[in-house]
Formats: C-alpha cells, sequence, structure tokens
C-alpha cells in the first residue's frame, strides 16, 4: 500500500461504508494522526439528541456543504449522497466495504447508542445486513462502489478488518516519515 504524499493529498479525506464497518474508528484516528477535525455526517443527517429523527434536508446540506468547504478534514458517513456532496473537495477517497456479518457484528459488539430503542437497533441490524441487496439507494453497496469508481484522485478500497488497521499503521509512519523527512531538509 502506497501513500501519496501526506501534506498534499490528505488534506480532505472521505470515509464511507457500511454501518458498522469502522469509519468513526478509522476517522477519528486520522484525524488524530493528521491533526486535522472529524467530521461525523450522522451528526449532520439527524437531529441531536433525537436519535433516528432525521434532520431537513435543506438544513443538513446547507452544514455538508459548510464542513467541506474547510481546508482540511476527515469526513465519514454511510450517505452517498451526502459523499456525492463532497467528492469534488475531496483529495483521497477511503471505501471500507467489510462483509455484512463483520459489520453487524461489530454494531452488536458496541451495543444500544445515543437512546436508540431495542427496536430501533434491531431495524439498524437489518439495514445493515441489507447493504449490497438495496439497490436505488444512495446508502448502499451499489452506490459506494460508483463512487468509487468514478473518484480520480487517490482511492483505497479495505476489505477487511487488518485492511483498515494496516492503513491506518501504514498511514501514520507515512506521515512520521514525511515529517522526520521534512525536518532533515530544514536542518
Amino acid at each position: 500500500m502506497t501513500f501519496p504524499d501526506p501534506p498534499i493529498a490528505f488534506d480532505r479525506m472521505l470515509i464511507m461504508g457500511n454501518g458498522g464497518a469502522g469509519k468513526t474508528w478509522l476517522a477519528s484516528r486520522i484525524g488524530e494522526q493528521l491533526h486535522h477535525p472529524v467530521v461525523h455526517l450522522d451528526d449532520m443527517h439527524w437531529e441531536p439528541g433525537r436519535y433516528g429523527v432525521a434532520r431537513d434536508r435543506a438544513l443538513r446540506d446547507e452544514m455538508v456543504k459548510t464542513a467541506a468547504e474547510r481546508d482540511v478534514w476527515v469526513m465519514e458517513g454511510v450517505y452517498g449522497q451526502l459523499a456525492n456532496m463532497v467528492l469534488s473537495r475531496t483529495t483521497i477517497l477511503v471505501w471500507i466495504d467489510l462483509p455484512e456479518e463483520e459489520c453487524s457484528a461489530n454494531i452488536q459488539e458496541r451495543g444500544i447508542q445515543g437512546g436508540e430503542s431495542q427496536t430501533q437497533f434491531d431495524c439498524l441490524l437489518n439495514w445493515v445486513a441489507e447493504y449490497r441487496s438495496r439497490t436505488n439507494n444512495w446508502n448502499s453497496f451499489e452506490t459506494h462502489a460508483r463512487l468509487f469508481s468514478v473518484f480520480s484522485r487517490p482511492k483505497f478500497q479495505l476489505s477487511s478488518r487488518e485492511a483498515v488497521t494496516d492503513f491506518a499503521d501504514r498511514l501514520s509512519t507515512s506521515i512520521d516519515e514525511a515529517a522526520d523527512e521534512r525536518a532533515h531538509i530544514s536542518e
């Protein structure tokens, strides 16, 4: 896995994938490594403190556009429509494409969150399990594959938990090496 020049390519990273794929974990880790703000599309899609209640679309879209206008960020989410809105500003794309069983297991391991009910939790598990079978849906394998295929800048498709961890580890090493190189040049 070879990375492009971190100071340029990693300015605006978009991480997409199914629910439970590990997008938030990877975005948080990379945001910390790069010292970039992390943007969670869930926070823009849902009303604050009201699990399962979607925010007004016009307001949500404006919030996403405003976040995308920043110079640097790591943005993550399942929302293909929102990913499509920021793709032209994205400098590197990461698609975490894990099997649905792994995504469901990750969600079960983290348990009920943010005020969701058992019924909502069960619906989320069903929704995650249908990732590859959903058609004509922005939040699907089909849409993520299309967005990934048309993206012409650096991109990575990570298809196992090991690949996700390896990506984060190698990026950290690449960033450290680039910083060491810059420090050596400026001496």
